[in-house]
C-alpha cells in the first residue's frame, strides 16, 4: 500500500482536545484497551495529515509528538484506525499475530502479500478482513519477533492449517520500511517480546514437526518458505488458451475498425496514401486489444502469419470488398488510399483498452513517476521558542528543560502538564483556565500593568500569550543541506507589485535569504523565467537584507518559481496581484 512515495501530502496540524478525546475512546473501544495503556498510544499532541497513496486511495495519518506515525485510515471518510509498526511496537500484543521465516520479510517490505505457505505460527480462530500483524518466526524460543507488517486476513485461520492450500492469506496494508514508516525517525525493530504459554505450546508443536519431518537433514522451513516465495512471484498463474486460424483472423479485423474509428478518423487525409506494410504496423498491430487481467493469456501470437489470409495483401484485399478501405497498387507496391470511417461496421464497433491504450498509459505513468522522481522536496521550515525572561521560572516549576527549544505543540503539552498538576481547569467550562489562581501562571502571561484583574483565560490564548514572552527561533531543513538553526522570528518571503510612475510596475522580492536564495542568483534566475530586467539593491531599512526587483506584475512567475525551489506557499506572503 505504501511501496511508493505519498502524494497530495498535506501540511500536518494538531488535532483539537476534542476530537483526540473521541479517537482515543473509539480505539479503547475497538481495540479493548485500558485507558492508561491509550494514553500512550494515543498522546497528548497528536498530529493529523491527509494524504494519498500512489493508487490514489484517499487517507489520514495520525502522528505522535516527535512525527512518528501512530495510526492511519484508508478510504474517504473511513473510521477504521489501523496501528502501524511503531504503535505496535509500544503494544506488540495490541493485534492477533502471524509468525513468518525471516527471508520472507524482505519480501513484504517489498510490497508483496503474505502467501499462505509463508505463514509458520497462527492464532486458531481468525476470521477473513481481521486486522492481524506479521512477525518474524523465531525457531526454537519462546520469544516472538516485533510487528513488521499489519494488515487484513484474506482467509479464515481454518484455511491456513489445510496442508494444500494456496493463496493469499495476509492482504499487507503497511510494513516496516515502506513509505508511510519513513515519515517517523526510521529506527529498527525493537527485541522480541516472551510469548505466553499457550502460544509457546504452539510453537513448540511446530518446532517438533518440522524435526520429525525433516529428520534434523535440512533447515525447518525451507519448503514453506520456498512455497510462499514462489508463490508470490508468480501467484497461480491461469493456463494459457490456443487460438485458431479464426480467432486471430477477427482479432486482426476488430482492431482495424479500432484503428479507423479511433485514429484515423481525423487524420486520415494527411496520413494517407500510405503502404499496405506501414498501415499495418503503424494503426493496425498497436490496435490490437490488451490483454484483460481477468482472461488468461494466448499463446498464439496474434500477427498475419497466424490468420486464416496468410499474407498482408490477402487481409487488405478482403477488408476493400468489405467496403472499408480503398487499395491501388502503385509500381509493385500496395497502397492504402481511403478509409471508409462512416462504415456501418465502424460505427457500430465499440471501441476497447488496446495496446497502444496500455503503451500511452504506461507513459504517462513513467512521466508522473519521473516527475516525482525530479521534484523538489519542500524545505522544512520550523518556529520554535525558548524560555527567557519571565518565561524561565514557569518552564523551571513544570519541570522542563529551560534551555530547550520548543514547537508551538510542544509549548502546549507544557502548558497542559502544568495545569493539571496544579487543577487549574474551571470547573464549569473546562476550555477556561484559572489563571488567577496560581500567581506563577498570572505573572507569566500577563501584563506587567494590573496582572490581577486577568482571572480567566482559553487555552488557546494562553498557549500565543506564553510563546510570546519566550525567545523566538527557527530551523530550516533542506535535503542536502545541514539544518539551520537561528535565533529571532522567521517572516515570509515578501512578494509586492509597486505602480510607479503611472502605469510602470515593478515586482518586488525581500525576506528570501533566510530559504537558501541569494540575491545575484534569484534575479539571474527571474530575469530568464520572465523575460524581464532585473536588479538588485539593498532593502531599506534596519535590516541588512538585499531587494530583487523585476520589472513588471510577475508575482504568479516568481511565486512559481520559489515553489520549484522548495519554498513552501505559506512562507511566500504576495501583494498587488491586480
Amino acid at each position: 500500500m505504501f511501496k511508493k512515495p505519498l502524494g497530495n501530502l498535506k501540511t500536518s496540524a494538531p488535532l483539537r482536545n476534542s476530537d483526540r478525546r473521541k479517537l482515543k475512546q473509539h480505539i479503547i473501544q475497538t481495540f479493548s484497551l485500558d485507558p492508561d495503556v491509550s494514553e500512550e498510544l494515543v498522546p497528548d499532541g497528536l498530529l493529523s495529515v491527509k494524504f494519498k497513496t500512489h493508487t490514489d486511495e484517499p487517507g489520514v495519518a495520525y502522528l505522535g509528538p516527535g512525527g512518528d506515525p501512530l495510526w492511519f485510515t484508508l478510504g474517504i471518510g473511513s473510521e477504521d484506525m489501523i496501528p502501524t509498526v511503531y504503535t505496535l511496537w509500544k503494544k506488540p500484543d495490541l493485534l492477533p499475530f502471524l509468525s513468518t521465516p525471516s527471508a520472507v520479510i524482505p519480501v513484504l517490505v517489498g510490497g508483496a502479500d503474505l502467501m499462505i505457505p509463508g505463514v509458520v505460527q497462527h492464532p486458531p480462530s481468525l476470521q477473513a478482513g481481521q486486522l492481524v500483524s506479521i512477525t518474524e518466526y523465531i525457531h526454537h524460543s519462546t520469544l516472538i519477533g516485533s510487528p513488521l507488517a499489519v494488515g487484513h486476513m484474506a482467509v479464515d485461520s481454518d484455511v491456513l492449517s489445510e496442508a494444500a492450500a494456496k493463496g493469499k492469506a495476509v492482504f499487507v496494508l503497511h510494513a516496516w520500511n515502506d513509505h508511510l514508516f519513513d515519515m517517523g525517525h526510521k529506527c529498527n525493530p525493537p527485541d522480541p517480546w516472551e510469548m505466553s504459554p499457550s502460544v509457546a505450546n504452539d510453537q513448540q508443536a511446530i518446532e517438533d514437526k518440522d524435526d520429525t519431518e525433516n529428520n534434523g537433514l535440512k533447515e525447518p522451513l525451507v519448503d514453506a518458505l520456498g512455497s510462499h516465495l514462489e508463490q508470490t512471484q508468480l501467484d497461480d498463474p491461469a493456463p494459457t488458451i490456443e487460438l485458431t486460424k479464426d480467432d486471430v483472423s477477427s482479432i486482426l479485423h476488430d482492431a482495424l475498425l479500432q484503428a479507423i474509428k479511433t485514429t484515423l478518423s481525423s487524420s486520415q487525409t494527411s496520413a494517407l496514401p500510405m503502404p499496405a506494410s506501414t498501415f499495418y504496423s503503424t494503426y493496425i498491430l498497436p490496435s490490437r486489444p490488451a490483454q484483460s487481467p481477468s482472461q488468461p493469456p494466448v499463446s498464439t501470437p496474434i500477427d498475419i502469419k497466424h490468420s486464416s489470409h496468410k499474407s498482408l495483401a490477402y487481409f487488405f484485399k478482403s477488408a476493400e470488398k468489405q467496403g472499408l478501405l480503398k487499395l491501388k497498387e502503385i509500381k509493385s507496391e500496395l497502397m492504402v488510399f481511403s478509409l471508409a470511417t462512416s462504415h456501418a461496421n465502424v460505427v457500430a464497433h465499440r471501441p476497447y483498452l488496446s495496446l497502444k491504450d496500455v503503451a500511452l498509459r504506461n507513459e504517462k505513468r513513467g512521466q508522473r513517476e519521473e516527475e516525482e522522481r525530479t521534484r523538489v522536496k519542500e524545505l522544512e521550515v520550523t518556529e520554535l521558542w525558548k524560555p527567557h525572561l519571565q518565561s524561565l521560572k514557569f518552564f523551571a516549576d513544570a519541570g522542563f528543560d529551560t534551555s530547550a527549544r520548543y514547537t508551538y505543540t510542544e509549548i502546549k503539552t507544557v502548558l497542559d502538564k502544568y495545569v493539571t498538576d496544579r487543577q487549574l481547569v474551571n470547573a464549569h467550562d473546562q476550555s477556561y483556565i484559572n489563571v488567577g489562581a496560581d500567581e506563577l501562571l498570572q505573572t507569566t502571561i500577563c501584563k506587567s500593568d494590573n496582572p490581577a484583574n486577568m482571572e480567566f483565560f482559553k487555552r488557546e490564548q494562553l498557549i500565543e500569550r506564553l510563546s510570546d514572552k519566550m525567545q523566538s527561533w527557527y530551523k530550516i531543513c533542506a535535503e542536502g543541506r545541514d539544518p539551520v538553526l537561528k535565533k529571532g522570528q522567521i517572516k515570509p518571503i515578501s512578494v509586492v507589485v509597486k505602480v510607479r510612475q503611472g502605469r510602470k510596475a515593478t515586482t518586488l522580492i525581500t525576506g528570501f535569504e533566510p530559504f537558501f536564495l541569494e540575491a545575484v542568483a534569484l534575479a539571474e534566475e527571474l530575469k530568464t523565467r520572465c523575460a524581464s530586467s532585473t536588479s538588485v539593491s539593498p532593502a531599506p531599512g534596519k535590516s541588512s537584507g538585499m531587494e530583487v526587483l523585476v520589472q513588471g506584475k510577475k508575482t504568479k512567475e516568481v511565486t512559481e518559481f520559489l515553489a520549484s525551489r522548495g519554498v513552501p506557499k505559506r512562507w511566500v506572503h504576495t501583494e498587488g496581484k491586480k
